[in-house]
């Protein structure tokens, strides 16, 4: 194992008292906020194993970062498998079981034969993040379905696979359902499901991630009867059980009284209803940058808790959520190489690395910041003022807009931005038919090659 001193981490990742009011908090897509941190990158934005070594690189899970990006190049997502392990435990230990871990926030048979290890479901939302769960071994009874347009395919999978709940989300799949639910199928029982709701409850949030407010695609609506409507219709339906009830308010928050709001708007619908479990959905925050603070799963889950019993639910209900981008965000780091500076002198210095919006379009989709900093020097102050950007043919290919990075930035130096466990990988594409990078899983002093690097024989093997 590499020689390593102190951990790297002064503060536990989420565990920030002031994160409870949303004091610091600079959503994605802010027009203007703090000046840019010129320090070393915050602890709390690194891996939980993160450590500095004795000759002042990096180390995550035991394992060097440069030495990582030179074995299997760059980019490359590297994960702490220990810090994965650490937030499916505390989700479980916080919301009990049923807790699903959100898979669009990122996915790979790895990843999902881990959430399930550690006692978590699996939310899935089309029949190819089915597929994938279900090839990792996770039993079909452990999957949620969500999604606001399942193709008649999708639900017939779904049933005959005996997923462990539907969230049925349009009146049109009702009808798909009742079709499909009474067909004659060996074996199969009745398939419990679940109805979404559109609480009208506006979070703090990008536009684009908001989900919970009145004019929106998924759900039905709790103001417009829309709501009602689909509980009777399901409950007619023969071959189904109606279980509960669930919704969602958006991505990325940061404030948990947003969760209690939700709770107090459903709980005059949920409670005549009598059913056995509401979902809360998920959406909880993390910090991306130095300004940032947000609450840990446990103290979402005591709000969401504390709400339930103010509003009168019964004790027994199941009361359920489904953490994506809290589980997977921190726990993961990309890895660059540098290929270029350019210093345009009084405007602007690029520093281009060999990635870009292919593996994380969250900059040019929401506006969002991230930190970068060099793992060869972790520790190391970053003074010069840079925008960090790809090789893709797009002038708003950017990595972080407003870099602080060492003043010794050199070209073939291993760039690293932290918190890209989240919607980095899982939102990948072939721009410019730019290879997808590898993803690697470190714990222990070794690493694992979870994901392969693509070749260039990938990006032909489906043409005709």
């Amino acid at each position: 194992m590499d020689d390593l001193v102190a951990p790297v981490a002064t503060e536990a990742p989420g565990l920030i008292p002031d994160a409870l009011d949303g004091a610091g908090v600079v959503p994605d897509g802010a027009a203007s906020g703090p000046a840019p941190d010129e320090g070393p990158v915050r602890a709390g934005l690194l891996p939980m194993t993160a450590q500095v070594r004795t000759d002042g690189r990096l180390a995550v899970g035991g394992v060097d970062l440069v030495g990582l990006a030179d074995r299997f190049g760059t980019p490359l997502f590297v994960y702490d498998e220990d810090h994965l392990r650490a937030r499916c435990r505390e989700a479980v230990a916080a919301w009990g079981d049923g807790v699903a871990y959100a898979t669009k926030a990122f996915l790979c048979r790895a990843m999902a034969g881990l959430a399930h290890e550690e006692g978590m479901w699996l939310d899935v939302s089309t029949g190819g993040e089915l597929h994938v769960a279900v090839s990792a071994g996770v039993p079909s009874a452990r999957l949620v379905l969500h999604g606001n347009n399942k193709s008649e395919d999708e639900l017939a999978h779904a049933l005959d696979s005996g997923v462990g709940r539907i969230v049925v989300d349009s009146f049109d799949e009702i009808e798909r359902l009742a079709r499909l639910a009474r067909a004659p199928t060996s074996g199969r029982g009745r398939q419990p499901v679940m109805v979404r709701v559109t609480p009208g409850v506006e979070a703090h949030t990008h536009d684009f991630v908001r989900t919970g407010q009145e004019d929106s695609k998924f759900g039905f609506g709790l103001a417009s009867g829309a709501a009602s409507d689909a509980v009777a219709h399901v409950r007619a339906l023969a071959g189904v059980d109606l279980v509960g009830i669930h919704a969602h308010i958006g991505s990325q928050v940061f404030r948990v009284e947003s969760f209690a709001e939700e709770v107090e708007v459903l709980s005059s619908f949920f409670i005549p209803l009598e059913l056995p479990e509401l979902c809360v959905g998920g959406g909880l925050g993390v910090p991306y940058l130095a300004e940032e603070r947000a609450p840990s799963i446990a103290q979402w889950a005591q709000t969401v808790h504390d709400a339930c019993r103010r509003a009168g639910i019964p004790p027994d209900t199941r009361i359920t959520a489904e953490p994506g981008r809290s589980i997977a965000a921190t726990a993961g780091v990309t890895l660059y190489r540098v290929g270029t500076i350019k210093e345009l002198r009084g405007v602007r210095t690029y520093v281009a690395v060999d990635g870009g919006m292919s593996d994380n379009p969250r900059p040019v989709l929401y506006g969002s910041g991230y930190e970068t900093f060099l793992p060869r020097d972790a520790a190391a102050p970053r003074p010069r003022a840079a925008r960090v950007v790809g090789k893709h043919c797009e002038t708003g290919d950017i990595v972080v807009a407003d870099a602080r990075l060492p003043s010794d930035v050199a070209v073939g130096d291993v760039l690293a931005t932290p918190v890209t466990g989240a919607y980095g990988y899982s939102m990948a594409s072939n721009y410019n038919k730019v290879p997808r990078p590898a993803v690697v899983f470190v714990s222990g002093g070794e690493a694992r090659l979870v994901v392969r690097r693509e070749t260039y024989d990938d990006l032909i093997r489906l043409d005709g």
